[in-house]
């Protein structure tokens, strides 16, 4: 298949265009500077720039294109930036592949587990795809950025939202900061830890992902492992798995004041499971935390 990627550079990106490859895929990246190889299609988003002849031919197209949240305070100037650089990219996409004479076939439209937010917390409650979404700021940007693809829908590309859980990988992503504090022992529960937190392995993301573009699914799924965690169980396994204690709570109020406002999503529990992943047949490498820590820890061969 000839596949188009948006966001390449991320983490979840980089290992997706090494996968796909390693697939035979034909993979093209969208770059906003100017093209350094022949697999690199220059776009810009912020002006609307996207010649429709490099989508010409595709046969699926990946969005994953997004600033991180993770890394930085959601001050109203961020937050902007936030929205900004997931809708301006959404809907330029979305309207190319709509006005194609021969558009893809699919459209993998990144999305995110905070949809399901609230302020008021929904503690141990199963979510899955039909729940309605909540009310936090994430929950706002989800609807948002999700209704940007509807041209592409409305012109009959099948279209499915990678509602994402915390990403695990060994280096980067969501246990960059974490990972050596349990590592040095001194690692523990944010909060509570009684907040589940939704999670899936770098491996099961991309997998699932390449999975998805053959499997007939469309509209929102949940990408998480099957097996949500609550925060202390996963942080308890991460220590199990380096042999180190995990017994050093971090206290609520020192993450809001460490993080603002993003300690919602930190300190809330979401406990959403795989349902239309599961359904579409596919197999997790690593469903349960246990294993998932074991590799995320795993030292590489020297």
């Amino acid at each position: 298949m000839r596949v188009v990627i948006a966001g390449s550079s991320g983490l979840v990106g980089t290992a997706l265009v090494t996968f796909l490859s390693a697939q035979g895929h034909d993979v093209r990246r969208l770059v906003r500077r100017a093209p350094a190889s022949p697999d690199e299609i220059r776009w810009d988003p912020d002006t609307g720039r996207l010649d429709p002849s490099d989508l010409e031919g595709a046969d699926a197209v990946v969005n994953l294109a997004g600033a991180g949240v993770g890394d930085h305070r959601l001050t109203a100037t961020y937050k902007r930036v936030v929205i900004d650089s997931r809708t301006r990219t959404t809907t330029l996409l979305a309207q190319t592949i709509a006005g194609l004479a021969t558009p893809p076939e699919v459209l993998l439209q990144a999305s995110g587990i905070g949809a399901y937010g609230l302020l008021a917390g929904r503690g141990d409650e199963v979510l899955d795809e039909s729940t309605a979404l909540g009310d936090t700021f994430f929950a706002g940007v989800v609807r948002t950025w999700e209704g940007c693809a509807a041209p592409a829908e409305d012109a009959g590309v099948r279209v499915a939202y990678l509602r994402s859980g915390i990403v695990l990988a060994p280096r980067g992503g969501a246990l960059g900061r974490l990972l050596p504090l349990v590592r040095a022992g001194v690692g523990g529960p944010l909060g509570s830890g009684r907040q589940y937190w939704s999670w899936i392995t770098l491996t099961d993301e991309v997998a699932a992902i390449a999975h998805l573009l053959t499997a007939p699914v469309a509209g929102p799924v949940n990408f998480t492992s099957p097996e949500p965690a609550t925060n202390a169980d996963l942080t308890a396994a991460l220590a199990r798995a380096v042999h180190r204690p995990a017994v050093i709570k971090v206290p609520a109020f020192a993450v809001r004041l460490a993080i603002g406002e993003f300690s919602q999503e930190v300190l809330g529990s979401v406990r959403a499971v795989p349902r239309a992943l599961s359904a579409s047949g596919f197999t997790w490498t690593h469903p349960g935390i246990a294993d998932a820590a074991r590799w995320v820890t795993a030292r590489p061969p020297q």
